[in-house]
């Protein structure tokens, strides 16, 4: 059940690629129920797919959202805990915008049962087929990286003060990936900001529920979440959302390098 939930492109390397954010889709009816601000579908994860396009290239397996976050949080745990307790965040079926304002229309907001039916329609087979793709390439290769892609606004005070820094990467403190890819990681951040892009590692964002259920070492799965600031790579100051290819085209090396990475990254023995 691929289309029309989510797109798969199956590689043969170790890397799988997550992109559960992208997804512009939404489930028949809600667009009536949503308010006009949230129509424009701001806290979209614009434009990832193409800016890990090499990502095919380089044999990763890639699975990318079509629906969404507004439909059902791909990120969250189906039963809707927060991933961030005492801090400002969205829900699994989001009701408020990242600024906190309303994302329905009043008396619009879904009920637990059609919360429940959300995630066995969208959420369920998109993990469904990602824990089936981690499986794959760790039967072929004896391990597997997962790296979840995301992007969001550069400013955004009700989530975090100040500006975000270009590349945010999460690796639940620590927990999600051996210590010696977690240094190998760090080293290309320092790379990064040679380049003049700022970077942070298990900073704001650790990873959601994608990077801390999927990164177990010790069984062979590493995991790693990348936040990445808008404005490295697109106008995100409003619609049409826009991607920049001069801004994209000096961010791209710099996230090929973080993949070569993990793709060439082995276990130690």
């Amino acid at each position: 059940m691929t289309a029309p939930i989510f797109t798969l492109h199956r590689g043969d390397s170790p890397l799988v690629v997550s992109i559960p954010h992208c997804g512009t889709e939404l489930s028949p009816g809600l667009a009536d129920r949503l308010t006009e601000e949230a129509l424009t579908l701001r806290d979209t994860d614009w434009h990832v797919p193409r800016l890990y396009d090499f990502a095919l290239e380089m044999g990763a397996t890639v699975i990318a959202a079509r629906y969404s976050r507004y439909v059902v949080d791909l990120n969250r745990p189906s039963t809707g805990e927060s991933l961030y307790p005492g801090q400002a965040t969205t829900g699994l079926c989001p009701t408020t915008l990242f600024d906190g304002q309303p994302l329905y229309r009043d008396g619009q907001e879904p009920d637990e049962a059609e919360i429940a039916r959300r995630v066995e329609e969208y959420w369920q087979p998109y993990h469904q087929a990602l824990t089936e793709e981690v499986a794959r390439v760790k039967a072929l290769h004896g391990h597997a990286v997962l790296y979840d892609a995301h992007s969001i606004r550069s400013h955004v005070p009700r989530l975090f003060e100040g500006r975000l820094p270009d590349l945010n990467l999460g690796t639940a403190r620590g927990a999600s990936c051996p210590e010696d890819l977690r240094g190998l990681l760090a080293e290309a951040l320092k790379r990064a900001d040679e380049k003049g892009f700022t970077g942070i590692l298990d900073g704001r964002f650790v990873g959601g529920h994608i990077t801390r259920h999927f990164g177990r070492p010790a069984e062979g799965v590493s995991a790693v979440q990348m936040e990445l600031s808008q404005d490295t790579y697109m106008d995100e100051s409003g619609p049409p959302f826009a991607y920049l290819p001069e801004r994209a085209d000096r961010l791209r090396p710099v996230l090929r390098d973080i993949l070569d990475i993990l793709s060439t990254w082995r276990p130690k023995p």
